[in-house]
């Protein structure tokens, strides 16, 4: 199985990609917030231990998150893969998700970094707010918080990947179909 993530800060385009990739592929498409979202509006048992998290306004913990990906991995049905979208954001997070896929004998191939610089990151970010409905999508300091915590925090799941050879940068600038295209010629290799 092709098992692949998405990577990549707020705005850059991991959504619109992941989707593209999912059905060019046949592969399943993980978004943990969808998953989180369905989890929550379900109240399945680990969407109301979630919620008791975030209702503390507290960060939902990695085997929580780590037991509904399971779950909606165990649920997959005949894919020829998962897409990963927004999925891992911690080394930690790699870590689990590299054994719980080693357990089914299905590693992750690889990892593809949409790379956008910051202030294009922004411009999207912004003009997405117009629409989006979110207030956080149109103010800039917030947006530029995001993407300092995404180098922070996320960022080094990057080189995690990359110190095991599987880890590759895409430019993410130009058209939908441009992207998809470097980010399609990758797939096929793995």
């Amino acid at each position: 199985m092709n098992n692949i993530i998405l990577f990549g800060p707020p705005g850059s385009g991991k959504g619109t990609q992941a989707e593209k990739l999912a059905e060019h592929f046949g592969l399943l498409h993980i978004s943990t917030g969808d998953m989180f979202r369905y989890e929550l509006k379900n109240e399945t048992p680990l969407g109301i231990t979630a919620k008791g998290y975030m209702d503390e306004g507290k960060l939902v913990p990695d085997e929580v998150t780590i037991a509904m990906l399971r779950e909606r991995v165990k649920n997959a049905g005949e894919v020829n893969g998962i897409i990963f979208d927004g999925f891992p954001r911690t080394e930690a997070q790699a870590e689990a998700l590299d054994e719980m896929l080693e357990e089914a004998d299905s590693p992750v191939k690889g990892l593809l970094l949409l790379d956008v610089a910051d202030d294009e990151i922004v411009k999207r970010i912004l003009l997405r707010g117009k629409t989006s409905g979110r207030a956080d999508d149109l103010d800039e300091s917030i947006i530029r918080n995001r993407i300092a915590v995404f180098n922070e925090q996320t960022a080094p799941v990057y080189n995690y990947y990359h110190e095991k050879g599987k880890a590759h940068k895409v430019d993410g600038i130009g058209s939908i179909d441009d992207i998809f295209g470097r980010l399609q010629t990758l797939v096929e290799r793995f």
